[in-house]
Protein backbone atom coordinates (compact mmCIF):
# COMPACT_ATOMS: atom_id res chain seq x y z
CA UNK A 1 0.00 0.00 0.00
CA UNK A 2 1.08 3.40 -0.79
CA UNK A 3 0.82 5.37 2.46
CA UNK A 4 1.39 8.86 1.33
CA UNK A 5 1.62 10.95 4.16
CA UNK A 6 4.09 8.88 6.14
CA UNK A 7 6.47 10.46 8.43
CA UNK A 8 8.91 11.28 6.27
CA UNK A 9 7.24 12.58 3.63
CA UNK A 10 8.37 15.71 1.95
CA UNK A 11 5.66 17.73 -0.51
CA UNK A 12 7.34 18.45 -3.23
CA UNK A 13 4.70 20.59 -4.91
CA UNK A 14 4.47 23.21 -2.19
CA UNK A 15 8.20 23.04 -1.35
CA UNK A 16 10.23 22.10 -4.37
CA UNK A 17 13.79 23.46 -2.29
CA UNK A 18 13.03 20.80 0.72
CA UNK A 19 14.49 18.27 -2.18
CA UNK A 20 17.79 18.57 -0.47
CA UNK A 21 16.17 16.38 2.42
CA UNK A 22 15.96 13.33 0.22
CA UNK A 23 18.75 11.73 0.04
CA UNK A 24 18.12 9.49 -2.88
CA UNK A 25 17.70 12.89 -4.27
CA UNK A 26 21.02 13.92 -3.29
CA UNK A 27 22.83 10.63 -3.90
CA UNK A 28 21.48 10.75 -7.97
CA UNK A 29 20.51 14.05 -9.44
CA UNK A 30 18.53 12.73 -12.38
CA UNK A 31 16.55 11.37 -9.66
CA UNK A 32 16.26 14.90 -8.46
CA UNK A 33 15.23 15.91 -12.16
CA UNK A 34 12.48 13.60 -11.98
CA UNK A 35 11.15 14.36 -8.95
CA UNK A 36 11.27 17.97 -10.27
CA UNK A 37 9.51 16.82 -13.17
CA UNK A 38 6.53 14.88 -11.36
CA UNK A 39 5.95 17.92 -8.77
CA UNK A 40 6.06 20.40 -11.27
CA UNK A 41 3.43 22.77 -12.09
CA UNK A 42 2.52 21.25 -15.71
CA UNK A 43 2.24 17.46 -14.05
CA UNK A 44 -0.72 16.10 -12.99
CA UNK A 45 0.56 14.22 -10.18
CA UNK A 46 2.33 14.10 -7.18
CA UNK A 47 4.89 12.17 -5.74
CA UNK A 48 4.65 10.33 -2.26
CA UNK A 49 7.85 8.24 -1.66
CA UNK A 50 10.99 7.18 -3.32
CA UNK A 51 14.25 4.36 -2.91
CA UNK A 52 17.23 3.89 -5.19
CA UNK A 53 19.39 0.56 -4.52
CA UNK A 54 21.87 -0.83 -6.73
CA UNK A 55 20.27 -4.68 -7.71
CA UNK A 56 21.92 -7.26 -8.98
CA UNK A 57 22.24 -7.37 -12.58
CA UNK A 58 21.58 -11.47 -12.68
CA UNK A 59 18.41 -10.27 -11.14
CA UNK A 60 17.59 -8.27 -13.78
CA UNK A 61 18.73 -10.82 -16.65
CA UNK A 62 21.70 -8.95 -17.14
CA UNK A 63 23.98 -11.67 -16.62
CA UNK A 64 23.58 -13.10 -20.22
CA UNK A 65 23.93 -9.91 -22.15
CA UNK A 66 27.00 -8.94 -20.08
CA UNK A 67 25.65 -6.65 -17.99
CA UNK A 68 27.60 -6.70 -14.66
CA UNK A 69 26.10 -3.75 -13.03
CA UNK A 70 22.49 -1.94 -11.80
CA UNK A 71 20.94 0.88 -10.35
CA UNK A 72 17.29 0.84 -9.92
CA UNK A 73 14.84 3.22 -8.00
CA UNK A 74 10.97 3.70 -7.39
CA UNK A 75 8.82 6.40 -7.27
CA UNK A 76 5.15 6.50 -5.69
CA UNK A 77 2.74 8.25 -7.98
CA UNK A 78 -0.47 9.79 -7.06
CA UNK A 79 -3.34 12.05 -8.95
CA UNK A 80 -3.64 15.80 -7.64
CA UNK A 81 -7.45 15.44 -8.79
CA UNK A 82 -8.57 13.62 -5.58
CA UNK A 83 -4.95 13.17 -4.21
CA UNK A 84 -5.72 9.09 -4.95
CA UNK A 85 -6.88 7.58 -8.20
CA UNK A 86 -10.63 6.79 -7.33
CA UNK A 87 -11.06 3.37 -9.76
CA UNK A 88 -8.60 1.02 -11.02
CA UNK A 89 -10.04 2.23 -14.68
CA UNK A 90 -8.62 5.86 -14.14
CA UNK A 91 -5.48 4.29 -13.00
CA UNK A 92 -5.33 1.78 -15.79
CA UNK A 93 -5.73 4.38 -18.16
CA UNK A 94 -3.22 6.71 -17.11
CA UNK A 95 -0.49 3.82 -17.29
CA UNK A 96 -1.75 3.04 -20.44
CA UNK A 97 -1.34 6.41 -21.73
CA UNK A 98 2.23 6.76 -20.25
CA UNK A 99 3.35 3.57 -21.90
CA UNK A 100 1.75 4.52 -25.15
CA UNK A 101 3.84 7.82 -24.80
CA UNK A 102 7.29 6.32 -23.39
CA UNK A 103 7.32 2.74 -26.21
CA UNK A 104 8.88 4.99 -29.00
CA UNK A 105 11.67 6.24 -27.20
CA UNK A 106 14.99 4.75 -27.83
CA UNK A 107 15.75 3.27 -24.31
CA UNK A 108 18.02 0.07 -24.15
CA UNK A 109 18.60 -2.10 -21.08
CA UNK A 110 16.51 -0.88 -19.31
CA UNK A 111 13.14 -1.55 -17.79
CA UNK A 112 10.07 0.69 -16.57
CA UNK A 113 6.98 -1.17 -14.76
CA UNK A 114 3.88 0.76 -13.46
CA UNK A 115 2.09 -1.21 -10.90
CA UNK A 116 -1.23 0.34 -9.73
CA UNK A 117 -1.25 -0.48 -5.53
CA UNK A 118 -4.30 0.71 -2.84
CA UNK A 119 -3.47 4.25 -1.61
CA UNK A 120 -4.45 5.90 1.49
CA UNK A 121 -3.93 9.89 1.05
CA UNK A 122 -4.72 11.43 4.75
CA UNK A 123 -7.92 10.79 4.40
CA UNK A 124 -8.25 9.88 0.63
CA UNK A 125 -8.29 6.28 0.11
CA UNK A 126 -8.15 4.81 -3.73
CA UNK A 127 -5.08 3.84 -5.92
CA UNK A 128 -1.59 5.18 -6.54
CA UNK A 129 1.33 4.37 -9.16
CA UNK A 130 4.55 3.07 -8.37
CA UNK A 131 7.28 3.33 -11.05
CA UNK A 132 9.62 0.84 -10.94
CA UNK A 133 12.43 2.12 -13.12
CA UNK A 134 16.04 0.28 -13.84
CA UNK A 135 18.66 -0.19 -15.92
CA UNK A 136 22.08 -2.42 -16.30
CA UNK A 137 25.10 -1.44 -17.82
CA UNK A 138 29.10 -2.89 -18.12
CA UNK A 139 29.97 -1.57 -15.15
CA UNK A 140 28.63 1.25 -12.36
CA UNK A 141 28.92 4.06 -14.65
CA UNK A 142 27.08 2.35 -17.17
CA UNK A 143 23.92 1.49 -15.24
CA UNK A 144 23.88 4.84 -13.97
CA UNK A 145 24.12 6.49 -17.35
CA UNK A 146 21.67 4.28 -18.68
CA UNK A 147 19.22 5.08 -15.44
CA UNK A 148 19.42 8.74 -16.00
CA UNK A 149 18.51 8.74 -19.53
CA UNK A 150 15.77 6.24 -18.38
CA UNK A 151 14.15 8.38 -15.36
CA UNK A 152 14.99 11.55 -17.87
CA UNK A 153 12.42 10.05 -20.60
CA UNK A 154 10.24 9.12 -18.08
CA UNK A 155 9.90 12.78 -17.10
CA UNK A 156 9.91 13.96 -20.32
CA UNK A 157 6.43 11.66 -21.40
CA UNK A 158 4.32 12.69 -18.22
CA UNK A 159 1.03 12.64 -19.66
CA UNK A 160 -0.90 15.62 -19.28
Amino acid sequence: MIEARWAGFVDLRRQPERIKEIQEAAAFSPLAALLRALNGANSPLWTAKCDLWEPEAKDLGGTQAGMHSALACYVDLLPLAGKVFAQAEQAEGFCREWVARLAPVPLADCRVDLIIRQALAGEAEGLGVTAYLSAMGSDHAAAHEALAATLAAFADTIPI
